[in-house]
This record gives structure tokens, sequence and C-alpha cells, in this order.
């Protein structure tokens, strides 16, 4: 496989609403995160990942995009940007931004030409169609409910929009539309950003015959990734993005990518592929309910444990996954995958261990260093999010009680990753002097990142330590280039793996068992590089003694076990 200048990196994403409040408007922004670089230089971080910081009426949190060209005034200038970006460069930090091409906003020039001239020029750039029998041309819900087809004022016409309706799809078949995204791609990249995050990204590929299909729902529609399943030819499309803006630049690319077909994950992330990474959503899909969050499953152990180990095993000799606990469309991962007696600092150590040394390249998401967890919302109107709104609905729907439907919610709801960073004890967690955009998580009293700087053994420091392990020059080329090879698979509750390079093999063992495993090494043991507990010591010396070591409740530890 080829190396590139990212391998080995650790991204960061930053969800810029939500990060740090400049001016006391109660909105992060761009001089917000320019005043926080520091502490992320000093966490190990190598690329931030801005989420949308472009010009939105903000229906989707800024993805909706309105003009791609400038920088929302919530945020900043381009000033601002430019300064971001040359202070970050001069800290060694690359700036990574969020592509969002499969559609824009309804207050895009480019739409609203279309909606003044709909059989003109700007009506190709989007998705226009005739009804059948005076119905929408078919039947999608769309990701945020209802229909995927939204009329065309004072017309027979309906317009695409995969997403809400404030936001219609862009028609990739037409080659005046990729010529002007391939530019405005370009302009970024010229400006010195790294690359970017690719949104939504297999939706650009529709079947243009736009059939229906049988309905899977009481409102008698069917979910619109049957259409994009249905589409084919999507790697042209990528090709061409790649060959035209990428691949000039030198440029780092993480893609979105669900509805993959089985037999083209060389072609995203393989040496010629669309993409540098791909986000590994194996974890996230165990999620998926039947008919909403009302009905989704909860996190399995097992399950879990073999979706991340069959992600790994796929990817190997192909590509490196962009591996994540968290982002900005899921909930918290200390709330989603840790049981409750293992929902504290310790537990969330052990997440972070058997995360941030598996093979591929390590996200974080902001507060996920100080385990930041899920945020309960007394009411619905407290939500800002509209897919959390939409859900909330569902669960009514469907028969549930209002109490039960905000449970839904506070285990699922994107908004639990977008309450502000909780950067200190003060109000509102140090985020902001004004009143916050969006609720703050009551526990920022006890969790935040002051408090934890300044206390050698918190999960903050404990990061550090993590990430300068992965990046050191002593066990890099195995973290980074190593194999993967899973190990104690029927070991209860034990999600242990060994990374094998050309000179060392590393054992990373987890116990998310609520008591104590005793586990037989397969070798001696050279160092205990790292425990979640402050036990390298203790254990070093029971695996010399007895060729084992036992892991306490929610305890992890890295091992060198031997040196060719």
């Amino acid at each position: 496989m080829k190396k590139s200048w990212w391998n080995g990196k650790v991204a960061y994403q930053i969800y810029p609403k939500s990060f740090c409040d400049s001016n006391g408007d109660g909105i992060g922004d761009l001089r917000g995160v320019l005043s926080k670089l520091d502490y992320l230089k000093d966490l190990g971080v190598d690329i931030i990942w801005l989420s949308p910081v472009y010009q939105s009426p903000f229906v989707d949190q800024g993805y909706d995009i309105s003009d791609y060209y400038r920088i929302a005034e919530e945020f900043g200038t381009m000033e601002d940007f430019d300064l971001l970006l040359a202070e970050a460069g001069r800290r060694g930090m690359s700036i990574v931004m969020d592509l969002v091409v499969n559609h824009c906003s309804d207050q895009h020039e480019w739409f609203q030409k279309a909606l003044a001239d709909p059989e003109g020029e700007y009506a190709g750039y989007f998705y226009f169609r005739r009804g059948r029998d005076g119905q929408p041309p078919s039947n999608y819900r769309s990701y945020f409910g209802g229909s995927t087809w939204s009329p065309v004022p004072g017309t027979d016409l309906y317009y695409l929009h995969m997403f809400a309706p404030e936001q219609p799809d862009l028609n990739w078949e037409n080659p005046v539309v990729r010529r002007k995204i391939y530019d405005m791609v370009n302009w970024w990249l010229d400006k010195g950003v790294a690359g970017f995050r690719i949104d939504a990204i297999i939706n650009i590929k529709k079947n243009l015959d736009f059939p229906s299909f049988e309905p899977d729902g009481p409102d008698g529609l069917a979910a619109c990734t049957n259409m994009v399943e249905s589409a084919h030819g999507i790697g042209e499309f990528l090709q061409e993005l790649k060959r035209e803006t990428f691949a000039k630049h030198d440029a780092f690319t993480v893609g979105e990518v669900f509805n993959m077909k089985e037999d083209e994950l060389a072609a995203f992330i393989g040496d010629e592929g669309h993409f540098s990474t791909m986000f590994d959503f194996s974890a996230q899909a165990l999620t998926f309910g039947g008919h909403g969050w009302y009905d989704a499953p909860t996190i399995q152990f097992d399950a879990w444990r073999e979706a991340l180990f069959n992600a790994q095993r796929e990817a190997q000799g192909v590509g490196f996954l962009a591996n994540i606990i968290e982002n900005h469309d899921e909930p918290r991962g200390a709330s989603r995958f840790l049981p409750p007696y293992a929902q504290n600092e310790t537990g969330k150590k052990l997440l972070a261990t058997t995360s941030l040394l598996l093979r591929g390249i390590s996200f974080l998401y902001q507060g996920q260093e100080i385990g930041m967890t899920n945020c309960r919302m007394t009411d619905i109107s407290q939500y800002e999010d509209i897919n959390t709104i939409d859900q909330y609905q569902v669960a009514l729907r469907a028969g549930c009680t209002e109490a039960e439907a905000l449970e839904a919610c506070y285990l699922n709801s994107r908004d639990n990753a977008r309450t502000p960073m909780q950067w200190s004890g003060a109000a509102n967690g140090g985020f902001t002097t004004g009143t916050p955009w969006l609720v703050v998580n009551p526990n920022y009293r006890e969790i935040n990142a002051a408090e934890q700087a300044g206390r050698p053994d918190s999960l903050l420091n404990y990061y550090k330590r993590l990430i300068a392990l992965r990046k050191s020059d002593a066990y890099a080329d195995t973290f980074i280039y190593g194999g993967f090879v899973p190990a104690y698979e029927t070991e209860p509750d034990i999600l242990a793996y060994l990374r094998k390079g050309q000179e060392q093999t590393i054992l990373v063992a987890g116990n998310y068992g609520e008591t104590a495993r005793t586990l037989t090494l397969d070798g001696p043991a050279e160092q205990v590089l790292l425990t979640n507990t402050g036990r390298e010591a203790e254990l070093l010396a029971q695996a010399r003694d007895e060729g084992r070591i036992t892991l306490e409740s929610c305890e992890s530890a890295v091992i060198l076990l031997w040196i060719q």
C-alpha cells in the first residue's frame, strides 16, 4: 500500500457552532476555534475537520449551503478563516473542510433562478420532474421524513430533495454543475485547506427512472435508500471529482459512505481509490431501528466487537478506515457503547484505548477527550435538530408516549453531540458569556476541560498519553502500518487485538465486563506500554511470572509482546 502524508495523523472534528464563542452571541465561531489551537496541539491533533462554516440559513445546521464561497456571518469572516488557516499551519496542523455537494440550500442563487424559470437552464442544475397521476414522481421517504419530492410553485413539476425540502439535490448528471463544483473545490484547495470530509456522497448518483418501491411504513412511502442502492456508476463521478480536484493537490479526503455495494471497498479507499479513507460506520449500523429511533436496538457487546473486527479485516490489505467513537450525527460514544457500570472515567479510557489503536486513521470529536455524555432534555422544544424533531413525531405516531418518545431522543439524537463544548465549570461551561444557542449539558460542572487539564489521572491527560504512544517513534510504524489480528474472540466481554509490525507485536486488550478476566498470553511480555488504571508494573510482573494478565472490570492494557 502506498504511504501518504496523512498516514498516522490524528484528526479532530469541530462543530463550530458549539465549540467556542468568542463574542458572546451564544454561537461558536472561527475566532473561538482560533483561541483553542494550542489546546488541540497539546492534545496531539494534526488535522482539524470543520463542520460547515459556509453561508447558510441553518435549516440543517449548515449542511444547507447558500454560498460555497462565503463564510457564514455567525462564524465570522473570510479574514478570520484565513487567519485560522495560517495559525493552524504555524503549529503544524492542517484544516479540512466539509464538502456538501449532494445538495445545496433552497436559498442558493442557482435554485432561486431555477424556481424563477422552471423550464430554463438552472432547472437543469436540479431534478425537476413532472408528477404521476397528480402525485409525486415516486414514493421515496426523505432522510428527515416526508416525501423527497416537493412541488415547484405554479407548475406541475416537483423537485427532488433527499434531505429537507430546503435542501434540493444537485444534478450531477449535468456536466456544467460538476464543473462548477470542481471549480469551487479547487478554490478552497488553492487557498490552503488540506482536504475535505465529503458529506452524503453516495447520494449523488440517482436511478434516473426514479421507480417507486414497496412501501415500508404507514405513510405509504419507501426509504429513499432503495433508489440509491438501485443506481449504478457512481465511481465515474467520484473518479472525475478526484482527478479534477483532490489529486492535483495531494489532498486528504474522508468519505461519509453509506449504502456502498459489497465489492466496492477497494474502489473507494484502495491505492487508486476515490478517497484517502472513509468512516467506519459498522457500529452505528447496529443501532438502526426497523421503523425509527423508538424501536432502535441498544448496542450489544458481542455484535459490536464482531462488527469492528469484520470492518478491520475487510479493510486490511485494501486501505485505511477512519475510526470514530462519535461525531456530529451520532449520540455520545460514552453513553452508547459503555454499560452503566462503565460510564465513568475508567470506562471512557477503556473505550479510547480500544478505538484509537485500531488500524486506520483516528478521528476524535470535540468533547470526546473529556468524556462528554448525552444530554437529557425535558421537552422536545429544547431540541434544535430537524431529524430529532421528525423522529419524535414518528415515535408518537407509532403509539409511544411523550416520555417514551423523549427517551428515544435522549438515546439517539444528534443534538447529544451538539451541546456546547464544556471548557470549564463557569457559567455555560465556559462556552459563551451570552445565551447558548443550544442547551448546555448540566454535568459541565463535573465534566470539563479545565478541571481535567489540572488533574494528572484525568481522561483528557490519558488521551494525550494514548495519542503520544500511537505516534511515538518506537511504535508508530506498528500502529500506523502494522497488521490487525483479532485476539481472545471467544472470551466474554473482552475486546482485544494484536497490532503486528515487521519488528514487534503489540497486544491491545480491554475488559468491558463487570468482573475481572484473566487472559493467557501467547508468548512473553517485553513491556506494558500503557494501562488505564496505572497498573503497568503490576501487570508486567504478572505477565512475566505467570504468562498471563488479569484485567479488572473496565481495565485496558497495551502490551509489547515481543521484539524481533
